[in-house]
């Protein structure tokens, strides 16, 4: 794991522990369990884009949480979802701005020489690893999608 983000994680950890934020405390400490395992899982540290990846999964699983407390009346569960999904966050990349990925998402069309939906399969390949984190997988298809239509 980059020593960096590992650093920043604990010492959050500490500052957490220490205004007893539990929310806080219990979020970053399953961060740093899945980024152990997953290091067990893999043999190696992670790389900054495995880190990325966990950190996604962690905020997808999160959001369908959510929704699904949502659906549920369930407003005290969805709050403590949602105040943890603020942290898994602060760790992620910023997201790019809709100018920002329309522009991309322009950029590899042209490059790829896509003009229609169809040649959705010849986009994303090279989108994707450009986007690195910063977007979410649907919001990038829904992008492509709009780009290849109009």
């Amino acid at each position: 794991m980059d020593g960096m983000l590992r650093a920043n994680l604990e010492r959050d950890l500490k500052t957490a522990m220490l205004a007893k934020d539990e929310i806080a405390r219990d979020t970053i400490r399953f961060i740093l369990a899945a980024v152990k395992n997953q290091e067990i899982e893999q043999r190696t540290p992670l790389t900054v884009d495995d880190e990325i990846a966990l950190l996604n999964r962690m905020s997808k699983r999160l959001l369908e949480a959510i929704e699904q407390y949502d659906k549920a009346e369930r407003t005290d569960l969805a709050g403590r979802e949602r105040a943890q999904l603020a942290i898994v966050k602060r760790y992620l990349p910023e997201e790019i701005s809709d100018d920002e990925l329309d522009a991309l998402v322009q950029a590899v069309v042209l490059e790829v020489g896509a003009v229609a939906p169809k040649d959705m399969g010849k986009v994303m390949p090279v989108l994707l690893p450009r986007v690195a984190g910063r977007a979410d997988g649907k919001r990038v298809s829904a992008a492509v999608r709009q780009a290849l239509v109009s």
